[in-house]
């Protein structure tokens, strides 16, 4: 959500980010909704003033005995308390319009997001890892993995496209990529959490995902929706709030289904794990004061990033830019995968910084040190630290062997129960 304060002040600047994000200037049509909102404030303060002032003078009216006056007075007062529900409700309609224009407009780039209307403008920051060399032709996972446990047909049958049944050593080797990221994060600072799965209307309206994205979730009977990420569950738990200072950073994470309903990817990655409905993936929230945020969008990458190095699994850092970002972020990073079956970089996690876009829309703040009035924004980051499904495509990818079986990464070794290898049913 934007400060509509900030708009007053630099309507040129604010239509210069939005154009950076490919979009038209708003800034005049949001100014006139302030104006209208303003007016109808004015309007209602001022009868509410002058109706005190004359409810007032109608006793002092009595007192000298005036009884024209006083009945004009009191006319005057029931007059301005009919007029009173009318303007209360243009009050409401117009802080209404202008709340839904604002909510429904993007966070807007800070100053090194590189222009670009689409991934073709992306960044390339940095690479690591060698892609390996196969002495046999490397396969796409959706054509070697059934064999080790990877089931379509099966969850088709029974839950539609876009779904999979993972049994066995596929099942067992999922659950170990799961334990190890969460292990993994919990070790780099950010607190095991647990959250809800499912969420009201006012948590995915405070991380951004409504209005404007409704069609991408899922919904259920009762009003609630299936969160597409812990991020809508962990950064909420601030909503509201005013945090100590001293407090900052509070860092989380989480490993959670999500559900997604695709609804803009027909037609793409439709086969194998890459495009599901429903994924299980860690996440890491951070919530700091604005001092701290850049630093902690940095940590944050660096998390997500430990855990491809840990795999070996070779990847590379894009930095967005102002066309490809998310709608709440001011400055993401992807992390890309090496996939030697597509002979390509896939992403395979977003790390974003979204600044006080969130914080806005949760009214989540913090009080500075020192400070026993005033009370600031907190900043809000969030990244996957990774998605489980397209890391268990990236592991099955780059350790395959040219007889179907698939080496496990050292790093997951512990986890597997003395299993070293996936082999071929």
């Amino acid at each position: 959500m934007h400060d509509i304060g900030l708009i007053r002040n630099d309507p040129a600047g604010f239509d210069a980010g939005l154009a950076r994000r490919g979009l038209p200037a708003q800034a005049a049509e949001l100014l006139a909704l302030d104006e209208r909102r303003r007016g109808t404030t004015t309007a209602l303060q001022a009868g509410q003033t002058r109706r005190n002032e004359a409810s007032k003078a109608i006793g002092q009216a009595k007192a000298k005995r005036d009884e024209d006056g006083a009945q004009a007075l009191m006319a005057e007062v029931a007059a301005i308390k009919v007029a009173m529900p009318a303007l209360e409700e243009a009050e409401r309609r117009a802080g209404e319009a202008l709340e839904t224009a604002l909510a429904a407009i993007p966070n807007l780039p800070v100053e090194e997001v590189p222009p670009g209307a689409d991934e073709s403008g992306n960044v390339e920051q940095k690479r690591w890892g060698e892609p390996r060399r196969f002495d046999f032709a490397a396969a796409e996972h959706a054509d070697f993995a059934a064999a080790l446990g990877m089931d379509f047909e099966s969850a088709a049958m029974i839950s539609g496209a876009r779904f999979v049944v993972l049994r066995g050593q596929m099942a067992r080797l999922n659950r170990a990529l799961g334990q190890f990221m969460l292990d993994r994060q919990a070790g780099n600072g950010y607190v095991e959490t647990a959250p809800p799965l499912m969420v009201r209307d006012e948590a995915m309206f405070g991380t951004g995902q409504l209005p404007k994205f409704a069609d991408d979730l899922f919904r259920t009977t009762d009003g609630r929706w299936l969160i597409p990420t812990a991020e809508v569950s962990l950064t909420n738990l601030v909503r509201e709030s005013i945090l100590d200072e001293a407090a900052l950073p509070l860092r989380m994470t989480a490993l959670t289904p999500c559900f997604r309903a695709e609804a803009g990817s027909a037609g793409r990655d439709t086969r194998g794990m890459i495009r599901q409905h429903q994924f299980d993936k860690v996440e890491l929230v951070a919530i700091a004061t604005p001092d701290q945020s850049d630093a902690e969008h940095e940590r944050m990458i660096a998390a997500a990033e430990g855990i491809l190095e840990a795999l070996g699994l070779p990847y590379r850092r894009m930095l967005l830019c102002a066309g490809d970002m998310g709608f709440a972020a001011r400055k993401t990073y992807d992390l890309e995968v090496w996939l030697p079956g597509q002979a390509r970089y896939r992403e395979i996690s977003s790390v974003s910084n979204c600044g006080d876009f969130q914080a806005r829309r949760m009214q989540a703040r913090y009080r500075p040190a020192g400070d026993t009035k005033g009370t600031r924004f907190v900043h809000t980051l969030n990244g996957s630290g990774l998605a489980v499904g397209r890391t268990l495509v990236a592991v099955l990818e780059n350790y395959q062997q040219a007889d179907g079986s698939v080496i496990v990464p050292d790093a997951l070794l512990p986890y597997m129960g003395g299993m070293d290898r996936l082999t071929p049913a």
